[in-house]
């Protein structure tokens, strides 16, 4: 199959399986199918389909990925080019796009307490561009996982915040995706917030240190629908960073601070050169 082929074989497999939009018509613009096939993966609850169907949305994805454009953690450029006298400039970097196309060890995805993606067809949430470019297989294993959970504390079980989980990354170029759920801003920043946030960039690279990951690529943790504000989430990134790697000098691992706004560069650009 070419990618037409595939894309439209797979819009009418997800189509077919669904009993709510079962009877959906099918757009025959190649963008609109594109938009047909995320919003049925979007909607679909974590459970596998047939392997031969998943061979399929496998390469189309991979494919896709390639189309987007493969982006290899050495081709990032540290902050020590820029001129930045930070401490650990060589292992630093501040990178602006889309965080779907970093080939490193680990992506860190902003989760919510439910640990199975978004489910808004077409949302343009980091978490459902992720599970969107890595495929079914990340919601399933990710469903297996708080399945577990779930039978281990109850049936009311949601991860709790700042507790990182690591799964594969599948079709992503990233080899593997930690998501973490973030702490969310109701009505006030107060200093149990801001622990909250900076546990969660310290329990990460934790997770990072114990697989021996040598790179990772944070997004800007809890900056979106949590409500926390970016320039102050920029500056616990960068201090909870600095002090983990000054306290573990012994792990090389190069950190990638990926943000998507113009505003969120300039609040790093600020931190670190």
């Amino acid at each position: 199959m070419d990618q037409q082929e595939r894309l439209d074989y797979l819009v009418r497999q997800f189509r077919d399986e669904s009993a709510q939009y079962r009877d959906l018509e099918i757009p025959a613009d190649t963008e609109g199918k594109k938009r047909v096939l995320r919003s049925l993966m979007n909607i679909r609850m974590p459970k596998m389909m047939a392997p031969s169907v998943v061979a399929v949305q496998n390469e189309y994805l991979q494919e896709r990925n390639r189309e987007k454009g493969i982006i290899s953690v050495d081709g990032i450029p540290v902050i020590a080019e820029s001129g930045s006298r930070h401490a650990f400039a060589d292992r630093l970097c501040v990178w602006q796009g889309d965080i779907t196309g970093i080939a490193a060890d680990a992506i860190v995805n902003a989760a919510n307490s439910q640990m199975l993606g978004c489910f808004v067809p077409m949302h343009t949430c980091i978490d459902n561009c992720i599970h969107t470019f890595a495929g079914i297989q990340l919601r399933a294993e990710c469903g297996r996982r708080m399945d577990r959970l779930r039978a281990k504390y109850g049936s009311g079980y949601e991860q709790p915040t700042a507790v990182p989980m690591l799964t594969d990354g599948y079709n992503l170029p990233a080899k593997h995706v930690i998501h973490i759920v973030g702490p969310i801003v109701q009505y006030r920043l107060t200093p149990e917030l801001e622990e909250d946030l900076a546990a969660c960039y310290r329990n990460t690279l934790e997770l990072c240190a114990q697989n021996g990951f040598r790179s990772v690529a944070f997004c800007c943790i809890s900056t979106g629908v949590f409500r926390f504000p970016g320039k102050r989430a920029a500056q616990i990134a960068v201090k909870t960073v600095t002090e983990w790697m000054e306290a573990h000098r012994e792990q090389n691992i190069r950190v990638i601070f990926n943000v998507f706004k113009d505003e969120d560069r300039e609040y790093y650009e600020e931190e670190l050169l």
